[in-house]
């Protein structure tokens, strides 16, 4: 599978989209950067510079500060595959964030989305 265009992909790019999404079920952004904040160790002016600079994917990832080590508690099906058997270690972190986000749109609550 030839993931290099969804790693080419600007983070500002797809962070509205997931806006969108999260406030469509009626939870907010700030609850949307908590998850993002949580998985990758990022800070509100970190993020906000990630996304000013239309920093890709690839580099959103790689220049996290921490990925949480809780990560790897995040399980289940998203675009069709496991997120746990997902092979590419950064394929696996993106994933990882869309299903943190498609559990904040579904309601559940943070700490079960923080794995807490």
């Amino acid at each position: 599978m030839n993931n290099t265009r969804v790693y080419k992909m600007s983070f500002a790019g797809v962070y509205p989209h997931y806006i969108l999404k999260a406030e469509k079920k009626g939870r907010t952004k700030d609850e949307l950067d908590e998850i993002i904040f949580w998985l990758t160790g990022y800070n509100k002016q970190s993020l906000q510079q990630i996304i000013d600079n239309k920093i890709d994917f690839e580099t959103f990832f790689a220049q996290a500060p921490q990925i949480n080590p809780n990560a790897s508690k995040i399980t289940g099906v998203i675009c069709g595959y496991r997120v746990e058997e997902i092979e590419d270690p950064l394929m696996q972190k993106i994933r990882y964030l869309d299903k943190l986000v498609d559990e904040l749109a579904k309601g559940k609550t943070m700490d079960k989305i923080l794995r807490k």
